[in-house]
Order: C-alpha cells, then structure tokens, then sequence
C-alpha cells in the first residue's frame, strides 16, 4: 500500500493560499486546477511531529474505515495534510447514517425522504455517481464522520488526555496540532455560479444551484435577500410617486404622509405572510420544512458531560448539569460581557475627549483633527473581530447540548456585542450630546473606513507579511523527513511539487499500516 504526497502550496495554510494571489498572476491563478479526489482537508501545524500523525493516522483508518486518506507535504512550511475522500458506496451508507433527504422519483410517490441503502432504487439519480450526491452533501457526509470519531477512556497524546467519548478532531483543534479542516471548492461549479449568478443581471438567483453548493442556510438566506430586495420595489415606487405629487403646503406634505404610512402598515404585514409562504415551499423543496424535535435533535459532538442512564429512554447518554451551565452564564459570561461593553464606551470617550482636546488647539492641522475619529473607526473595527472570538470562546464554555441551542446563544452574544460597539457612539452623538453635525461626520468615516479603507489596506498588510515570512523562509534548509523506529512497511513518497517557484525533491520513507 502508497500513499503519494504532492505539495499543493495553495492548499496548506492561509498565508500560503494569499501568496498565490500576489505571486501569480489573476489569470493563472483562475487556471489553477484544485487537487482531484479530494473534498475535505486536514492542515496540521509545522510543529506537529510524525508520532501524531501516525497516531491520528491510526484512528482514522480504525475508527471511520469508509474514509480515504492520503497525506501530503509541502516542503517550506514544513506542514503535512490529510486529503480525505470517499468512494460511493460508503457515502451512501454515510448518507443512511445522516438521515439525509433525497428526492424521490415521480412513480414512487415524488418529494423527499430519508436515504435508505435498502431502497435505493426508489432515489433520483442514484445510478450516477457523479449526479447523486452534490459535492456539499458529500463534504457534509464525511464533516459528520470526522466530528464523530471519539476517544476512548484513558488514551493519551503526548501531553493530550481524553475523556471517554470526547470528539478527537475539535479537541486537536482546539489545542492547536490541527490548524484547519475545510472543504475543497469545485472551480467548474464555481465557474458556473459565476456566470449565472455573479454576472448575471436582472435574472432570477439559480436558488438550486446555491443550494447544492453552498446548503440549505446560506441558499436560504439568499432567497430571503432575493425576495427582501423584490418587495422593496413596491415602497419605493409608491414613495417616489408620493413625492411627486406632493405639493409645496403643509396640508398636502400630511396627507402623502399619512397615506404613505398606512401603505406601509399593509406592505410589511403582506412582505410576512407572503415570505412565510415563500421559505416554507423552499423548506419543502430541499427537504429541511419536517426538522426534528428538540428531543429527537442529536447532541452536538463537542457536548461534554458524564454518562448516565436516561430517566425516560433507559439508554446511555452524556448529561451536563443546567446548574453549571448557569453558573458560568451568570459569573464569567455576563461579567465579561458587561466588562467589554465598558472597554468600548470607555474608548468612545477617550477618543472624543481627544477630539475636542485637539478641535481647541487652533495651531493643529486641518489634516489632524481626523485622528481622533479614525482611532475610533479602527477601535471599533479591531473590537468586532476580538469580540467575535471572545463570544465562540464563551458559548463553547457554557457547553450547549443542542446545534440549535448553541446557535441561538451565539446570535444573541454576537448582535449584542457588534450592536453596541459598532452604534453606541452614534447614540451618544445623536442622543445625547444631539450634535447632528457630529453624527453625520463619524457615521460617514465609520461606513468609509470599515467598507473602503480597510478592505484595500489587509491585502497590502498581507502581501508584507508574507514577503517577510518568505525572505525568512529562504534561509531554512531542506526538509527531511525521518522514519521512525521500528516502522518499515508502508512506502510515503513525496513528488516534486509544481506550484509557484518552489524547487524539485522527492522524498521517501516507510509507515505502518
């Protein structure tokens, strides 16, 4: 048994997949041809030793024998990856595992059920292996597999203790010996998606098309941005003939007014009803409108607690104390929450004290008396990507047993915090000191910095970052690869790589199987 290893730089880390874009030229890297066979990667860190690639290696084949892995290497950054795949007949297995909805074909009865491997043939497309399984239901399939793989009681990696149970692949990445697992994009759907969605101009959105891509969440959320931007056609036609046939007295501007707020009393309630009507027929269609229960809903895999036997069902199932849960909420999650919310009405009046400090000197420049208010864009900028990390870390620590819970929890913690930093300055501006002047000011550097400025200064801050960490890797030697002891019954061989400038090696050594 081989396992080859090609150094596909675009692939391993992110720095490397932004070097391609400065390195190459647009057209070439559109003509980059993704790695084959391959839907879900595995990046490791440059630090991870051989030991625990084996021993990931190991549990993998044991663990989810369906899955084909092969590993490669890339020889700068000294970073290994696991490229994992499927073959058809596990994914249907896989598919019977999920419970996924596939269509039905007409002469049995039509819609959508769950997949069954003893009735497969009652499934549309299910002699085309290319056709059946979209490539997002696949990655789907085998995210599932990776999330599921457990440890048993008492094992141990290097300094890594696992509990019985406990999810091995989020605990690796949590403590950082797994930098990424992603899925791979599919150029030619890409491509396609390009011309009929991207380009596209007053056409309708390939709804389906997104959703085979992309799943149903983010389908979904497009169809409601679609239909959103279609009904706000109506207000604003009837707003724009309001104002036409306003007149220059008070009498007439009151009476558009009002008949402008009752149309828009009846539009919104219809805009409701009628997008209800419109997500529940998308729901039905892609097989997402009969969700499980809450008691059905199966727990997430990084749900932690103890075994016990269930006082309804009499089975075994891990349990966390609620207690626990609202302890953390109300003494660590509620304390830092306020704590971060203090930090940015703190730097709001830092940063207008400075404003009105420098707005006194008459000798400051013109130029000047703007750094105050780009402190306070860049602030509230750099505050909503700590705070988004801070709220992930805080819903992982209250330990939510449900997806659903889980997401609701974090929607909560992250709208209160983006809310609140990136609108409490503006309250103050307009509410309380009720400059207008002010509020047009810092309203429209905020929307410029966050929607020009910095979108056009990351690339660059990049592009030195990884000019910097090139010249640094130019110096390093030659990556050798050492086989362990003992170990001499499986040939790894790593090609010469192709991409960019990088220069030919192969290397070979033996693993066990």
């Amino acid at each position: 048994m081989s396992l080859s290893l090609s150094s596909l730089d675009k692939l391993f880390g992110k720095r490397l997949l932004q070097a391609g874009r400065y390195i190459m030229s647009h057209k070439s890297w559109m003509k980059t041809v993704p790695t084959e066979n391959c839907d879900i990667l595995m990046t490791f860190s440059d630090q991870t030793d051989d030991h625990t690639l084996l021993w990931l290696l190991n549990h993998l084949r044991l663990g989810i024998p369906e899955l084909n892995i092969q590993i490669r290497h890339h020889k700068r950054t000294r970073v290994h990856a696991f490229f994992v795949t499927a073959t058809y007949e596990n994914l249907l297995r896989g598919a019977e595992e999920m419970g996924l909805r596939k269509s039905v074909k007409p002469e049995f009865g039509g819609g959508t059920r769950s997949f069954s491997c003893e009735e497969d043939y009652i499934y549309e497309n299910i002699e085309s292996e290319l056709c059946f399984f979209t490539s997002q239901e696949r990655q789907s399939i085998i995210k599932y597999w990776l999330d599921n793989l457990r440890a048993k009681n008492g094992e141990v990696l290097h300094n890594i203790q696992f509990l019985e149970g406990q999810p091995i692949i989020p605990e690796l990445s949590v403590r950082g010996v797994i930098q990424k697992v992603f899925p791979l994009h599919e150029q030619r759907v890409l491509s396609q998606l390009m011309k009929s969605w991207v380009q596209a101009v007053c056409e309708k959105q390939p709804l389906d098309d997104i959703h085979d891509y992309f799943g149903v969440k983010i389908a979904m959320y497009f169809a409601w941005l679609g239909f959103y931007t279609t009904s706000m056609l109506y207000p604003a036609v009837i707003g724009f003939v309001l104002w036409i046939l306003t007149e220059s007295d008070q009498t007439s501007r009151d009476i558009c007014c009002v008949v402008f707020a009752l149309f828009n009393v009846v539009w919104a309630t219809l805009f409701l009803e009628r997008w209800k009507r419109r997500g529940a027929e998308l729901a039905y269609k892609w097989g997402t409108l009969d969700t499980p229960n809450e008691s059905l809903e199966e727990p997430r895999t990084q749900f932690m607690g103890v075994k016990r036997c269930s006082p309804i069902t009499g089975c075994e199932e891990l349990y966390y104390s609620p207690w626990r849960r609202r302890m953390f909420r109300w003494l660590v999650s509620l304390p830092i929450c306020i704590l971060c919310l203090c930090f940015v009405f703190l730097a709001m009046l830092i940063c207008f004290e400075l404003q009105e400090f420098v707005m006194g000197i008459k000798e400051v420049p013109r130029l000047a008396r703007f750094i105050p208010k780009i402190m306070l864009a860049i602030t509230v900028t750099a505050c909503d990507e700590v705070y988004r990390k801070i709220a992930c870390w805080l819903n992982d620590m209250e330990n939510y047993r449900l997806q659903s819970a889980y997401e609701k929890n974090l929607i909560i913690k992250m709208v209160l915090f983006q809310f609140v930093n990136s609108y409490l300055s503006l309250f103050y501006i307009g509410f309380y000191l009720r400059d207008m002047e002010r509020l047009k000011e810092v309203k429209s550097l905020l929307r410029q910095l966050k929607d020009s400025v910095l979108p056009y200064l990351f690339p660059k801050i990049q592009m030195m970052v990884f000019t910097i960490w090139v010249i640094r890797a130019s110096f390093m030697s030659k990556v050798r690869l050492r086989p362990p002891q003992g170990v001499s019954h499986l040939d790894i061989t790593c090609p010469a790589p192709h991409i960019f400038y990088w220069p030919n090696h192969r290397i070979t050594y033996r693993i066990p199987i």
